[in-house]
């Protein structure tokens, strides 16, 4: 039996009736199995596509200083860094190494690090530049590393940086070094992966992705929002850094 219009119109006020049409399970695991096929035909493509978005373009013309990124510390980036200096690309390396948040003097442990790579690599003399630990991390050793270049007067460096880490460090430090007017060049270091074997291990993956994550964070928030402003307190790196003895 319907109900009465006078009923209808009067409830259509606290529910209506409608229809529509779902896909099936067949369907929708259909869609999922083909795009899943697509990814693995096509995976030769869009898996090097994502590596080489991380790898800056490498630039071999000569600078004033080469500048080692020390992060992590790696000894292939030493290792290209000391091929460069004997190319003539630059005479002087500076090795950054981080510090305490207080702007103290580098820990001995760090110091002897970088210069014992420096030796196996026979990179020569280093210059240590302190840099402190304070978040944004990338973004502040930039700013510590422009003092030193502003005091000597460098007006151009290389940056040795590891593959997947390069294209950041190439925005970071383009973003930092040149409203100071220094130009910054790239040298990318290849590790165990490269942009077309990343996938083959679950740590290269694993890189991969932290280091999309972060280039994205820093193009997106970190530079547009902190890239101008001033973290750091006045002179943070002592007068002048710490030279390594010969041959080291």
């Amino acid at each position: 039996m319907r109900a009465p219009p006078e009923a209808r119109r009067w409830t259509r006020h606290l529910v209506y009736r409608s229809e529509r049409a779902r896909t099936t399970w067949r369907f929708r695991l259909g869609l999922i199995l083909l795009v899943g096929a697509a990814l693995w035909l096509t995976r030769g493509w869009w898996t090097v596509s994502i590596a080489s978005s991380l790898v800056c373009e490498a630039d071999g013309a000569p600078s004033d200083a080469i500048l080692v990124e020390n992060f992590d510390p790696d000894y292939r980036v030493f290792e290209r860094a000391a091929a460069l200096r004997r190319a003539g690309v630059a005479t002087r390396v500076l090795v950054p190494v981080i510090t305490d948040p207080d702007g103290g003097e580098p820990e001995a442990v760090a110091i002897g690090e970088a210069k014992l790579m420096a030796a196996a690599a026979r990179l020569g003399p280093i210059e240590v530049v302190p840099a402190r630990t304070l978040e944004p991390i990338s973004l502040n050793v930039a700013r510590d590393v422009l003092h030193a270049l502003q005091r000597d007067r460098v007006r151009s460096v290389t940056v040795v940086t590891p593959l997947f880490r390069s294209r950041r460090s190439a925005l970071v430090y383009g973003a930092t070094f040149g409203r100071a007017g220094i130009t910054v060049r790239c040298e990318p270091v290849r590790g165990t992966q490269g942009v077309d074997t990343w996938t083959r291990t679950w740590h290269g993956v694993q890189d991969v992705l932290e280091q999309w994550v972060k280039l994205q964070y820093y193009r997106l928030y970190v530079l547009p929002f902190h890239g101008s402003s001033r973290l750091l307190s006045p002179s943070p790196a002592p007068e002048h850094g710490v030279p390594a003895p010969r041959g080291s």
